[in-house]
């Protein structure tokens, strides 16, 4: 067969461009994975139906990681008999992570096994010496033969397992190298079983390709109960785990980490950490709040417009859509007849976090009016709303737990979209103001 190297696309045939992601020349040819055999007699006694109503549920038994904000993510801790698939880029801390919840775990008395394919014991010894200290609870193997690590567990019957990193793994049975796709969705689906079978949690660790997806095949996130993505840029100091799927809990959930030299530490209050060392009396800076999960989280949007010295203006987001920014910009140049479409537009949102809830479009609205007519908002005001395209204001989700957190941080001010407006929200310490287009948010502020 020949499969993509990129999104892991199956064909008879060799092909120029692949069908799913449309990339060039990705196609390798590799064997694939022999079939084992099994008695259709056995089959045939063991397959047998079972009515919906003769199913008995039982309560599911968590057990915490030690990181409230893993646990957040995780939907209320970690479910045992679990696979979880952690993915993120090089150096951004995945290792770093899973071994902390290893010491977390194994001061717990929870039996932990750490085996690693890409560091040897001493590298993880020196790495360990850094976090902290580790129980006899926690063991190391270094070793990326699938059939000898399935003896390892079947033997020791540890109750959590790291494996760093899936793509090292490799199956005698098949001749292709370790890290194709082969390999990958036979060292999954073994570590499934495995899971399943001797009731272990599995954390697999998966490199990502350059697009942010975990290499391999696609059907690695279809196998595995939960995807957990660690984002951030690692010359920052912040880190986002973020869930994109999760069997057993909620997806829109994140956990705010910060990189320390004794590790990741927990961002406890990610507002206050995001709007620390906002400039004052500047303009093209507003604070905005969006929300994630069950989370409201304040966020610094800020916005630079100047006259362009091209003949095509310049735009650039970072933290946001590119695309929204150009039509948050056509919706002001034509609701609020302004000439945008001479200046170039910058527009960021500070501390590196990556948002495109359309809960914010207000708050880039306001920071590139602002920052057009070089006049500043006040640093107690905090906006949030979604904008169409007729320039109205649109209502959003949740907007009275964003004007808690508002309140609790010392805002005196809101702007937000009149129809989210209620008349039991406790106003008492922030004045509400609710608009219906952006023409009356810029005649409020600005």
């Amino acid at each position: 067969m020949y499969f993509c190297q990129e999104c892991g696309y199956e064909s008879a045939k060799w092909l120029g461009q692949c069908p799913g992601c449309r990339q060039w020349n990705t196609f390798v040819e590799e064997p694939v994975a022999p079939k084992k055999s099994t008695s259709a007699q056995k089959i045939i006694q063991s397959a047998s139906p079972v009515v919906l109503g003769d199913i008995t549920l039982q309560r599911e038994e968590r057990f915490t990681s030690g990181f409230p904000e893993l646990d957040r993510v995780l939907g209320g801790g970690i479910v045992p008999a679990s696979l979880v698939l952690v993915g993120g880029d090089p150096g951004i801390g995945k290792s770093t992570l899973l071994l902390q919840v290893c010491q977390k775990l194994s001061a717990q008395r929870i039996r932990v096994l750490y085996i690693s394919g890409e560091e040897s014991l001493q590298q993880i010894k020196i790495r360990a010496q850094r976090i902290g200290q580790f129980t006899d609870s926690l063991t190391l193997l270094c070793e990326t033969n699938l059939e000898v690590i399935d003896g390892v567990l079947r033997r020791e019957k540890p109750q959590a397992v790291i494996i760093d990193s899936i793509q090292t793994m490799y199956s005698e049975h098949i001749s292709s190298s370790p890290g194709s796709v082969s390999q990958v969705r036979e060292a999954t689906g073994a570590f499934m079983q495995l899971a399943k079978g001797l009731g272990i949690t599995i954390f697999l660790v998966g490199h990502v390709t350059k697009e942010g997806v975990v290499a391999g095949p696609r059907v690695l996130e279809h196998m595995v109960d939960t995807v957990l993505y660690f984002e951030g840029d690692r010359h920052a100091a912040y880190r986002i785990l973020r869930g994109v799927k999760n069997r057993f809990g909620s997806t829109n959930e994140i956990g705010v980490f910060e990189m320390r030299e004794q590790g990741l530490a927990e961002v406890e209050n990610p507002s206050e950490f995001m709007l620390s060392g906002k400039p004052k009396d500047a303009s093209g800076s507003v604070v905005a709040c969006s929300i994630e999960g069950t989370r409201p989280i304040l966020l610094e949007v800020q916005a630079l417009v100047c006259r362009s010295s091209f003949g095509i203006p310049r735009r650039t987001a970072a933290g946001t859509d590119t695309n929204r920014v150009n039509l948050l910009m056509a919706v002001l140049e034509k609701r609020l007849n302004l000439r945008l479409c001479e200046c170039d537009a910058y527009v960021n949102i500070a501390g590196g976090i990556k948002m495109n809830e359309p809960a914010l479009d207000l708050g880039i609205v306001l920071a590139i009016l602002s920052s057009y007519k070089e006049r500043c908002i006040d640093e107690k005001t905090i906006c949030f709303g979604e904008v169409g395209l007729s320039g109205e204001v649109r209502a959003v989700n949740m907007a009275k737990q964003r004007i808690l957190e508002a309140r609790k941080l010392g805002f005196t001010t809101c702007i937000l979209p009149k129809v989210s407006m209620d008349a039991n929200m406790q106003t008492e310490g922030i004045e509400l103001i609710g608009v219906e287009n952006v023409q009356q948010a810029v005649r409020r502020i600005l």
